[in-house]
């Protein structure tokens, strides 16, 4: 039976790994718009920015694997298209959206310097530390989380005890569907399915003597302890950011919201301090997508250290192209791709967490398919075609909240499993 060090230990870990600093940033102007809904809000963005990553944990816990494990029921061909679409999403957005997220708030509000400056100078030095290892990264981000967490239980205290609880009408005509596309952005539930498999790797590292169960057991109990704290650090900063809808001009930005309530509950000198832990979460969390991704692309072509190389330069080169544009721009840019490859993601870690005998080869390859067909509607409304494709959207149930592959999925899981039965049951034929 392990510890309860053990379990706050793991706990941590899972945490880090879905805090990033670009979470930071989302929450706080979802509650500014959301006003008296925020609590709808936060509801659906804690569905796709807690639940299902940790569902992502589970289902790596179960299969022990890699990203590539997650598709290979549907062939190993889909499986090996998926991974490269997700390791091209995760060095074309998430770690370029680092980039900018760092001049903004801790270099813009000090320097006049230009962000293709930053951009440069930042990925220049995410690029030696690719290719040079070290565990310093590990160390700073041990000792970041827990200050940047400090600094936003102050803020959102600060702001619960001096602000009155009055709110604002929201500004979202469906606040709930809206948090869960917002949690999107977010990349938790493809940061699980990336780098989820380092957390269970470390753990049967650490306790070869462990059995499946027990290992399992360790978890599923810091999974919960991880969501718990993701859930509570979420719905404070949205509702902090409800608290401030008369504070601030509707248009700010989200760094610029982040930046100005921070400068309001802990005054200059703290928003300062704040600003070079962002800067430096976002560093740690670019290596090692950068990282990540050249590993994923070495070890598919025979370990060539030269591969490994070249996406790591391809990898900063994206960043350096990408990051000098604002984290709103950025945003933008990745809605698209979410749509598409999110609901994909999303019905994946569902999959692989559910008993085998509901989850054969034949259930996936229904349900991914149905999932595919169903967000190209979404997908093409994202891309400005929405009036293109409304009369199609308007007959699929959900398709006005952008979740139109919802219930097709779960059609296609029901079906499938049906016809299972009756392969395995011919008397239900009759």
């Amino acid at each position: 039976m392990y510890k309860t060090k053990e379990t706050f230990v793991t706990a941590f870990a899972l945490f880090s790994l879905f805090f990033g600093a670009g979470n930071l940033i989302l929450p706080p102007q979802l509650g500014f718009k959301s006003g008296e809904l925020w609590w709808l809000v936060t509801l659906g963005f804690c569905i796709s920015a807690v639940l299902i990553p940790l569902c992502g944990i589970l289902a790596h816990a179960k299969l022990q694997g890699t990203i590539f494990d997650f598709g290979k029921k549907v062939s190993p061909a889909f499986s090996l298209i998926y991974s490269f679409i997700i390791y091209a999403i995760s060095i074309s957005l998430p770690s370029p959206r680092t980039a900018s997220v760092t001049h903004e708030m801790a270099i813009a509000p000090f320097f006049s310097t230009s962000s293709l400056l930053t951009s440069i100078i930042y990925f220049v030095l995410v690029f030696i530390f690719v290719m040079n290892r070290s565990k310093i990264l590990d160390i700073i981000g041990k000792l970041l989380t827990p200050a940047i967490i400090l600094i936003l239980l102050t803020i959102i205290g600060v702001t619960a005890f001096s602000f009155e609880l009055v709110f604002g009408a929201t500004a979202f005509a469906h606040p709930f569907s809206h948090g869960v596309l917002e949690g999107y952005q977010t990349f938790d539930a493809i940061g699980a399915v990336v780098v989820g498999g380092v957390i269970i790797i470390s753990i049967n590292l650490k306790n070869t003597d462990a059995g499946y169960e027990e290992k399992k057991g360790l978890i599923r109990r810091a999974g919960w302890l991880a969501g718990l704290a993701l859930l509570l650090i979420y719905a404070g900063l949205i509702f902090t950011g409800a608290l401030m809808h008369g504070e601030f001009d509707a248009a700010i930005s989200r760094t610029g919201l982040l930046n100005g309530i921070s400068i309001k509950t802990l005054g200059n000198t703290a928003n300062l301090f704040l600003s070079i832990l962002v800067g430096l979460a976002c560093f740690t969390t670019a290596v090692g997508i950068v990282t990540g991704t050249a590993d994923f692309v070495k070890y598919r072509f025979g370990d060539s250290q030269r591969v490994y190389t070249i996406t790591a330069v391809v990898g900063c080169l994206l960043g350096i192209v990408m990051g000098q544009f604002n984290v709103g721009y950025i945003i933008a840019v990745a809605f698209p791709a979410l749509m598409f490859i999110y609901p994909i993601t999303i019905v994946l870690i569902l999959l692989n967490i559910l008993p085998n005998k509901f989850a054969s080869p034949l259930v996936f390859k229904s349900v991914v398919m149905a999932t595919i067909i169903f967000s190209i509607p979404d997908f093409l409304g994202s891309i400005g075609l929405e009036d293109l494709i409304a009369p199609i959207k308007g007959w699929i149930p959900l398709g006005s909240l952008n979740m139109g592959w919802v219930l097709p999925a779960v059609l296609g899981f029901v079906l499938a499993n049906v016809m299972e039965m009756k392969r395995d049951f011919p008397e239900l034929k009759k």
